[in-house]
C-alpha cells in the first residue's frame, strides 16, 4: 500500500486503528491489514471511496458515519447524546 502506516491508539480496554481511506482497488490489502490487527468494526468517517460489501464479507462490520453532522455545545464540544446515538 502506498499510504501512511496505520496508527494504533489504545485507551483502557479499547483499541483504535487509524488508517488512510482505501479504494475498491486497494481494499483487499486493507482488509488483510485490518485482520492482522484483529479489527471487528470499521467506522467510516470520510466520504465513501470503497464498497461496504467486500469489507463485511471479510467478517468486519462497517459503521458508516458519513453524512452525520453533530451539533456542538461550543467550540470543539459535541453533544454526548449525538455521539452515542450515532454509534448505536
Amino acid at each position: 500500500m502506498n499510504c501512511p502506516a496505520p496508527v494504533e491508539i489504545s485507551y483502557e480496554n479499547m483499541c483504535f486503528l487509524i488508517i488512510h481511506n482505501p479504494t475498491n482497488a486497494t481494499l483487499h490489502k486493507y482488509t488483510e491489514e485490518l485482520k492482522k490487527y484483529g479489527v471487528t468494526t470499521l467506522v467510516r468517517v470520510c466520504d465513501a471511496t470503497y464498497a461496504k460489501a467486500p469489507v463485511e464479507k471479510e467478517g468486519i462490520y462497517l459503521l458508516d458515519c458519513t453524512g452525520i453532522h453533530f451539533r456542538t455545545k461550543g467550540p470543539g464540544q459535541m453533544q454526548t447524546s449525538q455521539i452515542i446515538s450515532a454509534f448505536y
